[in-house]
């Protein structure tokens, strides 16, 4: 019996699991999924508990309740991938080996990374994350007794998960202190490592334009070097200060520590791969799929979506001794909440920015692209029922994995494609 084994039950790992059972027959594929702990998060639903939309119940469910039946779950923790010799050692001693290993392991928050932010006194007391189930329950009590004062959002460099997220969090952040009626007591200021509000030039020139129409200040080129706990302000490498009473920051993300303890990752723990077949660029048995690769989209939910589709496929095939004849072209979608009941989406892929128009139907819509609308923000609520229910479990969602033009207009024909 040949063995595949899943390192990682989160969204990649767990949509592989039941899309992989259906496909590869049970008398002959053994499949082993393993993870730490039995609590599946949504993560996308740590940037609304801090401003009391969402409770931590709400979106941690067990692990197993998602895996398929004829799919082994094992919960322990890695120690290290021996790729050469097609094992993975356990902590506590015991061994899996493998005929193929696809890693889901995610990205994760390294606050310890920059001085002053774990190890600093102000820790979850003035200097929070959100990108944690703890740190969006302390940040909700922190935003609870603001009552004014220097309001910093602040992102320590790229890549990370979802990078609009801190972007909405300005956004629903200047909503939350109007509601309560301090806005005029607080300014909001957005540092970023980047050039501009965000990755890609059209999007970036909208989303630059909200956070202006809101009245919050835009810091860039902001390389961070050390948190000044005593001064309470962020220290970048130029020697900028920016003084704060309250941080949000998003501390630097990398891949999760036995990959690079096993030498399989870059500088920050992502494993290389094939951009277009999610191979392992130095080992022919192994496959990366959602955050854990160092593929240049986004570290989203959407691409882990778009990825199984196309690796499922080509997976099937290499089974059965044939071609992967499938590319996956980068594709990736990403609901925007720009506060006041709205939001925004952005569909692109490796070679295409995010472009104004309709999705996922032309003229119909009923999603507007690069363009504030109630139905986007009413999407972005729905998916939290979409991931449980369809997404997780495998179900077909009527989404191509590959990115269309259709219903797309670039703004400016010479911007259409990422990085004009």
């Amino acid at each position: 019996m040949r063995k595949l084994l899943i390192l990682g039950a989160g969204t990649a790992g767990t949509i592989l699991a039941n899309r992989l059972r259906k496909e590869l027959a049970e008398a002959e594929w053994q499949i082993t999924v393993v993870d730490r702990d039995d609590s599946h998060h949504y993560q996308p639903g740590y940037l609304f508990i801090p401003f009391g939309i969402y409770s931590p119940r709400q979106i941690v469910k067990p692990r197993w309740r998602f895996l398929p039946d004829g799919v082994d779950f094992t919960l322990a923790e890695v120690e290290r991938i021996d790729a050469d010799g097609k094992s993975v050692l356990l902590k506590g001693g015991r061994t899996l080996d493998y005929d193929y290993l696809i890693v889901t392991t995610g990205a994760v928050p390294r606050p310890d990374q920059t001085p002053g932010m774990a190890d600093g006194e102000l820790w979850h007391t003035k200097v929070f994350d959100f990108y944690t189930l703890e740190g969006s329950a302390a940040l909700h009590q922190a935003l609870e007794r603001f009552t004014g004062g220097r309001l910093v959002v602040h992102i320590t460099e790229m890549p990370i998960k979802c990078p609009v997220a801190p972007l909405e969090f300005s956004f629903l952040a200047d909503d939350y202190l109007t509601r309560r009626g301090i806005r005029d007591k607080v300014s909001i200021t957005y540092v970023t490592p980047l050039d501009g509000a965000f990755t890609k030039p059209v999007a970036s020139a909208t989303l630059g334009h909200l956070l202006t129409e809101r009245g919050i200040e835009v810091e860039t080129d902001f390389m961070i070097e050390s948190i000044d706990n005593e001064a309470q302000a962020i220290v970048s490498y130029d020697e900028r200060e920016i003084p704060f009473d309250l941080l949000v920051t998003v501390p630097l993300n990398m891949g999760q520590q036995f990959i690079i303890d096993s030498g399989l990752g870059d500088e920050l723990g992502f494993i290389p791969v094939d951009k277009h077949t999610l191979r392992s660029v130095a080992h022919d048995d192994i496959f990366v799929l959602g955050d854990a690769s160092n593929v240049p989209t986004s570290k989203a939910g959407s691409v882990a979506h778009f990825e199984a589709d196309v690796f499922v496929d080509n997976f099937v095939a290499l089974a059965k001794g044939e071609p992967m004849t499938h590319s996956f072209d980068g594709h990736a979608n990403c609901f925007v909440e720009s506060g006041r009941g709205k939001g925004l989406l952005l569909d692109f892929n490796y070679e295409t920015q995010p472009l104004t128009g309709t999705f996922p139907l032309p003229r119909v819509g009923p999603m507007q692209l690069l363009k504030e609308s109630r139905s986007n923000h009413l999407g972005k609520l729905a998916f939290e029922h979409i991931y449980w229910h369809m997404l997780l479990p495998g179900r077909p969602i009527p989404l191509p994995a590959a990115m269309s033009m259709t219903g797309k207009i670039p703004a400016d024909p010479s911007m259409a494609a990422a990085g004009h």
